[in-house]
């Protein structure tokens, strides 16, 4: 049984309950202007879903996202030659499947991760649709916070093209692994939030052989779920405030650990949900090193 991701919202800051969203503050929406995209590759998982609209670009709260994905692409971020380590991460960010937040949980995280010698690739998968027009989006945006009826409304699960777009992206890491001088057996998944769903779905989903060496769901829905023998060595992170899952128990954990697999559960304090690098000033600050940490004690990069 798949994930249910209805509560996952955009960025992680939208609340489905009307007495949560009376203390939230008001969104900030601007429109932007398309990136090139140069670097971003297309990645082969189909025909383009009809009446889809076309992709947008936008800013919310100041930070980079984009809704209306319809083909998905995977940007290297490739770390400097005498830092390389030869392990790979592919950085799904979040957002509800209704958007993603690309600044936040994609090339912010993956920058840090190149800096620090790990190859990273931001997964741009594909997203449910939402209108066409920008002010009709942000308008069901802001009317779903505050709990009212909207027609933006996050998938009842995880889109199962979502789940292939993670396994092409999986895929095309190990052809090119040569190319961008990364170790095929030590390509690893991290998603953040509607992203860790992905990660997850798309870790489970693999054919024995072809699972991703490790995997870094960060504040998805840590629920039970069926965890066969060869499942990939877990690092979760979760912070105890989050108003999403912290309420939803962490069978997830308690499921890799019945089968006998590598895991390392962090529960921060606080930090909330949507933290990314982590929050300052919180606990969840830091948790990208203790995740390093756990690579260089698993032997999946060299030790210092």
């Amino acid at each position: 049984m798949r994930q249910a991701a209805y509560s996952l919202l955009i960025a992680g800051t939208l609340c489905a309950c009307a007495a949560g969203a009376q203390a939230q503050p008001a969104f900030r929406f601007e429109a932007m202007a398309q990136p090139a995209q140069t670097d971003a590759i297309p990645l082969d998982t189909g025909p383009q879903a009809p009446d889809v609209p076309p992709e947008h670009w936008f800013r919310m709260d100041g930070a980079v996202n984009v809704r209306n994905v319809s083909r998905a692409t995977l940007t290297p971020y490739l770390p400097a030659s005498r830092k390389a380590t030869g392990t790979a991460v592919i950085v799904a960010p979040g957002g509800g499947f209704l958007g993603l937040a690309m600044e936040v949980e994609g090339t912010r995280v993956a920058q840090w991760l190149a800096g620090h010698g790990v190859a990273a690739f931001v997964l741009k998968y594909r997203l449910v649709p939402t209108p066409a027009d920008f002010r009709d989006f942000t308008d069901g945006m802001t009317a779903t916070r505050s709990g009212r009826p909207s027609t933006v409304k996050p998938p009842a699960d995880t889109p199962d093209f979502a789940i292939q777009d993670g396994l092409a992206a999986l895929s095309l890491v190990r052809t090119r692994a040569k190319l961008w001088k990364v170790d095929p057996a030590r390509i690893g998944m991290m998603g953040f939030s509607a992203g860790a769903f992905t990660t997850i779905g798309a870790s489970l989903a693999a054919r024995p052989g072809e699972r991703p060496a490790f995997i870094a769901p960060i504040y998805g829905r840590l629920t039970a779920r069926d965890v066969p023998a060869d499942a990939p060595p877990m690092f979760a992170v979760l912070a105890s405030d989050d108003h999403f899952f912290a309420s939803q128990g962490f069978g997830l954990v308690d499921a890799w650990i019945r089968a006998k697999r590598p895991v390392e559960f962090h529960l921060y304090q606080d930090g909330g949900h949507g933290f990314g690098l982590g929050r300052p000033g919180t606990t969840s600050d830091g948790w990208i090193g203790q995740f390093m940490t756990w690579l260089r004690a698993n032997r999946l990069i060299p030790a210092r």
